[in-house]
């Protein structure tokens, strides 16, 4: 693979663009959260499609889908990072966090599923701890039975992240935000208790949180139990995309642990909550979860807070 641009900064974030065999283009980041240093967590974002044909209103990978990368190209994005860092495969980080969320929905390419039967055995990393972030699309039962089955061979003892994207409660509005077939509330519980079990992590019910978008704890109650499952909030970070869809974030990051009722009436439900506001800089930078940096070198209106970082071409690396 060949590396044609970067943006970033080694202090918070690092944006590649590379070029794979096959001649398409992919984007794969490694960040870190000050004041953790890279030894206590370092996380790696990858592509799992060449683009995403599901066009979630909140997300500027939508609409330049090109096919799914192989398993070696998925692969190729994990070990230019890490070799990057630790030529001789070495990875001594208490958590090695690899989530495959840059471009792409996870569940729309089996390769994922072939790159997580080798990863765990590629390195050396005993904090190593793959993060699968998904909207459950319909008609891919047999790619999260096969899932299941490899975390429970080689991702134990909270070793592995799993997270459905909920974003709302109110299933009107979340066909509105992510416009294609997906499992409802009920298959999405039914999975996560299979997926659960006692000691590991629980599953994720994951909020990027839009103004206006409602999340009622009897919806949640009514389908998941708090004992298996917990809820993780985040800004809505700075897209195109949210622009265009009228999009604006119910979480302010620049107020840090202020205090939102919804997150109040989470923990009085009996939800485990997590309130996840990760640097800034990444917006800036154009790293973060939903940004896509082929979509702003298209874009003729620039847009407040985010992508302001010189993306650095033909660099050597």
């Amino acid at each position: 693979m060949k590396i044609i641009a970067s943006a970033g900064t080694d202090e918070f974030a690092m944006v590649y663009i590379g070029e794979t065999e096959s001649g398409n283009l992919v984007e794969f980041v490694e960040s870190v959260q000050p004041p953790i240093p890279r030894q206590k967590k370092w996380v790696l974002l990858v592509s799992t499609l060449f683009g995403c044909p599901v066009g979630c209103s909140m997300c500027d990978a939508g609409g330049f889908y090109k096919g799914k990368p192989s398993k070696d190209e998925i692969l190729a994005q994990i070990d230019f990072l890490v070799h990057q860092r630790f030529p001789d495969g070495n990875i001594p980080c208490e958590q090695f966090k690899i989530q495959f969320a840059r471009m792409g929905e996870p569940a729309l390419n089996d390769n994922v599923l072939d790159v997580l039967e080798e990863l765990h055995g590629r390195y050396h990393a005993p904090g190593l701890m793959p993060s699968i972030s998904t909207i459950a699309p319909a008609g891919r039962e047999r790619f999260f039975e096969s899932l299941l089955e490899i975390q429970r061979r080689h991702y134990r003892s909270g070793h592995f992240q799993f997270q459905f994207s909920i974003h709302t409660t109110d299933t009107e509005r979340r066909e509105q935000l992510m416009p294609v077939k997906k499992w409802s509330f009920p298959e999405m519980a039914a999975y996560g208790e299979r997926f659960y079990s006692s000691g590991e992590r629980k599953i994720t019910l994951n909020f990027a949180l839009a103004q206006g978008m409602p999340v009622d704890p009897s919806v949640l109650l009514a389908h998941f139990n708090p004992d298996i499952f917990m809820v993780k909030i985040t800004p809505l970070n700075p897209t195109y995309k949210a622009r265009e869809s009228g999009l604006a974030s119910y979480i302010q990051p620049f107020e840090g642990e202020a205090n939102y009722p919804v997150i109040h009436a989470l923990q009085q439900a009996g939800y485990q909550v997590i309130l996840s506001i990760g640097p800034l800089e990444e917006n800036l930078i154009g790293s973060n979860c939903g940004q896509y940096i082929k979509r702003h070198i298209a874009a003729t209106q620039p847009i407040s807070g985010g992508y302001t970082y010189c993306l650095q071409k033909n660099q050597e690396l």
